[in-house]
């Protein structure tokens, strides 16, 4: 579990701002920005989108401290508050960060890495899924303590049993959110579990009048859908 790296953001100061001016930033491969919190005024930024995209494809973006460095000098600590992805295009649209102090406890979600699966009793097994039921966490941590991920170790599942989130081992500095007011708050929280895979067996057959009953809903379904879009 390797604390958390900083990852260094180039960044410009934004002046234009608006609708049409975010539209123009986009066709010129731009996203724009905003940095905000640590009782300060909010600053609109814009970064390079190849940049940002490559960077985020990391899932360490998430969980690391980035520092933006805008082009005058400055520089500042953030983590990633939110960003938003075009629905259709492999694009990024909007970013904003969150300014971060060094002594103020920082509430952050970061990827949960599974070890030892293979080693377990239930892993050692055919005819056994193991199921991830979690795959990240929310914590609560300084920023010199923020880790990069979390290893659950699965050395001890076997088939029919659980890991609780109870039982994950948070590193030093580091509170799991959920159960920060104790372990009582922890009866739902499965992050893994290992189970026989079921077997389907004397399956009836399908009879060919019931196939050609089937085509026939099929086909009626699909003229109403056509009358329908004819209708409209």
């Amino acid at each position: 579990m390797s604390k958390s790296k900083v990852i260094s953001i180039p960044a410009q100061e934004r002046t234009d701002v608006g609708k049409g001016a975010s539209r123009r930033l986009r066709h010129a491969d731009m996203v724009p920005a905003v940095v905000y919190g640590a009782d300060r005024p909010a600053r609109n930024l814009v970064l390079e989108h190849n940049m940002l995209f490559h960077a985020s494809d990391d899932e360490s973006f998430y969980s690391s401290i980035l520092e933006l460095q805008v082009e005058d000098g400055r520089k500042q600590k953030v983590i990633v508050r939110d960003m938003q992805r075009h629905p259709v295009k492999v694009k990024i649209m909007h970013i904003d960060f969150l300014r971060i102090k060094d002594d103020e406890e920082l509430r952050i979600t970061v990827p949960l890495h599974f070890v030892n699966e293979g080693l377990s009793p239930a892993g050692s097994q055919s005819g056994v899924v193991i199921s991830h039921q979690m795959t990240d966490v929310e914590i609560l941590a300084l920023p010199e303590n923020l880790p990069e991920y979390i290893e659950v170790d699965l050395i001890g599942l076997d088939v029919g049993t659980v890991v609780m989130l109870s039982e994950v081992q948070a590193p030093e500095g580091v509170t799991i959110a959920a159960l920060a007011h104790g372990d009582e708050h922890d009866q739902d929280s499965v992050v893994a579990s290992a189970a026989y895979v079921a077997e389907i067996v004397d399956e009836e057959p399908v009879s060919e009048d019931d196939d050609l009953d089937a085509e026939d809903g099929a086909d009626d379904d699909a003229d109403a859908g056509e009358d329908q879009a004819a209708e409209d």
